[in-house]
């Protein structure tokens, strides 16, 4: 049966999107009260990890790792994975399924250590979106209409100056989104904060 997901329309005042589910993170605190939300960081996540080019994806684990229920004994990575306390801010599954796990009022915990401009810690200021997918297989065509909804109404909520991958900003670190992530699925107004700075 094919999904069709209700597109995200807005933002509310408490940073919650009309069209996720919401599946509250514990990992999470405040923003600085004059730091203004201006960056969208895009990642790819997959869980369990599967072999390069592998097409399996779906259930819960990615879901588990944000709320910190990840069972250790499932997977041989899980143990370490575990004891990590991290989230995003949403998630974008392979049906167009959108999440919600962190209000973007809130520093969702998705970006690491990470600078950008020379500005360090870039979940002081950022919106992290994770795309269910890998680095070794192209997303899917309902995942790029479900971002394209959601960056615009982000961009009417918040002042964005930047829209990055994980890669940019932790290059040493990370390679997601990848190289199947397609850059010019953006929306035409929101293109041009590609072309805003180099790391």
């Amino acid at each position: 049966m094919s999904h069709s997901p209700a597109l995200p329309s807005q933002i509310d005042d408490a940073g919650w999107c009309d069209a996720a589910r919401r599946v509250p993170s514990p990992n999470c605190d405040e923003r600085a009260s004059d730091m203004a939300v201006d960056m969208v960081v895009i990642h790819n996540i997959h869980l369990p990890p599967q072999p390069a080019g592998s097409r399996e994806f779906g259930g819960s684990d990615i879901e588990r790792l944000f709320t910190n229920s990840l069972n250790p004994s499932t997977h041989a990575c899980y143990a370490e994975l575990s004891a990590l306390r991290v989230s995003a801010h949403f998630l974008i599954r392979r049906d167009g399924e959108l999440l919600q796990f962190v209000s973007c009022q809130q520093r969702a915990w998705h970006a690491g250590v990470s600078s950008w401009q020379g500005r360090e810690s870039c979940n002081d200021f950022s919106i992290g979106i994770e795309l269910e997918g890998s680095d070794y297989v192209p997303f899917e065509a309902i995942q790029y209409r479900v971002l394209q909804s959601l960056l615009q109404a982000l961009a009417a909520r918040y002042p964005l100056q930047h829209l990055v991958g994980h890669s940019e900003i932790a290059p040493v670190r990370k390679t997601d989104p990848g190289p199947f992530f397609d850059w010019t699925c953006l929306p035409a107004e929101l293109g041009k904060l590609r072309q805003t700075g180099t790391i």
